[in-house]
């Protein structure tokens, strides 16, 4: 039998892109392409992460067009910043990793002050929590014609990202963003071909999946973060992401990653360890949100004690019901859980937090058997992306300088 550990480090390939191993730094917004625009310190973070010996490195949060964006200093994808993306994936792929990027939209769910539309558009009208204090509180139900239109705006992201060089493409289906909440019946209240059932709500999603493959070829690697659960009663359940996952393999996904959680309703559900409230409260400019973030951290931000491979056993239904390609995350910290995850029959494992307390993690884990990485998930990191420079881990600041 291959030695799990053995099976993590070795070559991997998906869809004609070889991968030199198994592990896959997660699509997490830094926070360091101010006014959307890649910075020296963004290409410096991956540089660092790949000279790791990180299989691929994800780029979040690559948004379809301008109004995809959650705020203003996230990227979208257009001919204005190819010449910054192209040397970035240069820079990336001399040090022997491959560059996939996070394509998504935040649909409803944003606070972007150079929003240019009328209103947010979701699947279904609602309140708009994140923009309350930005002048963008209410969504704004798509019509047919919007939603034919954000298909085809998804399509030529995916078209631009692969024209610069992106080696994959991950399509975010979860999270609380666009697609993830026409996926989910909390958000997705349609009465049309569009709302209901299972099968009605992932039309959406199974459309842009349709355009972005038709868009970049059969040849070229797809892959797609779902939520398994929302976390909040009358969303998306365990159960309904198994069959969300299967409608993925049959629509032309290669690799299905499993997350959870939403960064709507319940974000602490995939982060898991100590609470974002005292962070976010610190870094967010907004009294008024300040306030509100406090006012709703009982119900919003719940208490999820860290323990190691936290969504091994929901994920482990959908790497027994799908034949495609499918990619663990959610607390590897140690080579006891990459042994645990191999083991299962995983393909990919992504990273986060991880990797940002020990960049070198590919290597030690590698050259140890019995590593240990060390983060104690306080947290802190993910609540700095708005902060001057984007994150960091506050217990290891020099770890990207």
């Amino acid at each position: 039998m291959t030695d799990p550990l053995q099976k993590c480090f070795s070559e991997a390939k998906i869809n004609g892109l070889t991968l030199r191993n198994r592990l896959i730094k997660a699509a997490t917004f830094e926070g360091k392409c101010p006014q959307g625009i890649p910075s020296e310190a963004f290409t410096t973070f991956h540089e660092r992460i790949g000279q790791s010996g990180i299989g691929m490195t994800t780029i979040a949060y690559c948004a379809a067009e301008p109004d995809g964006r959650i705020h203003e200093d996230m990227m979208y994808m257009h001919e204005g910043i190819r010449p910054e993306l192209e040397r970035f994936i240069r820079t990336l792929h001399a040090t022997g990793a491959k560059v996939s990027g996070q394509l998504g939209h935040a649909g409803g769910f944003t606070k972007n002050r150079q929003f240019q539309g009328k209103r947010p558009l979701g699947p279904s009208k609602g309140i708009n929590a994140l923009g309350l204090t930005y002048g963008l509180p209410r969504i704004a139900a798509m019509t047919k014609e919007q939603i034919r239109e954000r298909v085809a705006i998804m399509a030529q992201a995916a078209t631009f990202m692969k024209s610069i060089g992106f080696d994959a493409v991950e399509i975010h289906f979860g999270h609380g963003y666009g697609i993830s909440q026409f996926i989910s019946p909390k958000t997705n209240k349609r009465t049309d071909e569009y709302g209901g059932s299972l099968e009605n709500r992932m039309r959406f999603g199974l459309e842009v999946l349709a355009a972005v493959r038709e868009a970049v070829g059969d040849d070229y690697p797809l892959f797609g973060k779902i939520s398994m659960t929302d976390g909040v009663a009358g969303g998306v359940t365990y159960e309904d992401s198994v069959e969300i996952a299967a409608m993925l393999e049959a629509g032309g996904l290669d690799v299905i990653i499993c997350s959870g959680g939403t960064s709507s309703m319940n974000p602490m559900l995939l982060f898991r360890g100590d609470s974002l409230v005292p962070g976010l409260v610190k870094h967010e400019k907004s009294l008024l949100m300040k306030i509100g973030i406090k006012l709703s951290a009982p119900v919003l931000f719940k208490n999820y004690p860290y323990e190691e491979t936290y969504f091994l056993e929901p994920a482990q239904r959908i790497r027994d019901r799908v034949q495609c390609g499918v990619c663990y995350i959610g607390g590897v910290c140690t080579n006891d859980s990459i042994r645990r995850v191999m083991s299962a029959g995983f393909d990919f494992i992504q990273l986060g937090r991880a990797l940002i307390f020990d960049p070198d993690f590919p290597k030690q884990a590698h050259a140890h058997p019995d590593y240990r990485n060390g983060c104690s998930h306080c947290n802190q990191c993910a609540t700095l992306i708005e902060a001057p420079g984007g994150i960091y881990c506050v217990e290891r600041p020099n770890n990207f300088a």
